[in-house]
């Protein structure tokens, strides 16, 4: 990691289907990890549907992305944490998930929320 990179944070609110935002917010993190800034993401609320794994989007007509996820460990992003309320309220764990996380409740992510130079909600 350069010693000039920015902390970066990703917030992923939207269900991996449904609209461009999630597509798009995993795009931009690719990328931005491309350039060796120092990223995190957070998953809250139906983002975390992102991460299930074996999501089937055949009915939908369209090309799944979940599994680009499994990516971000070779652009070195490693800092990917998961709401510990919004994985209970959906019926989900840490096995559910196609990559490793760190589970975090409201008052964590918030810190990590303040350390950061920018934040971005997709």
């Amino acid at each position: 990691m350069a010693e000039d990179a920015k902390k970066i944070m990703f917030v992923m609110q939207k269900p991996p289907h449904g609209s461009i935002y999630p597509y798009e917010g995993l795009e931009f993190i690719l990328i931005s990890g491309a350039y060796e800034q120092d990223i995190s993401l957070v998953f809250l609320g139906d983002g975390v549907y992102n991460l299930k794994k074996d999501q089937d989007t055949s009915e939908l007509g369209i090309k799944g992305f979940v599994k680009t996820y499994r990516t971000l460990e070779g652009y070195d992003i490693e800092n990917i944490y998961v709401d510990q309320n919004s994985l209970k309220d959906r019926g989900l764990t840490q096995e559910d998930l196609i990559v490793d996380v760190k589970v975090k409740t409201a008052p964590e992510i918030n810190s990590l929320m303040n350390e950061q130079h920018a934040i971005f909600p997709f």
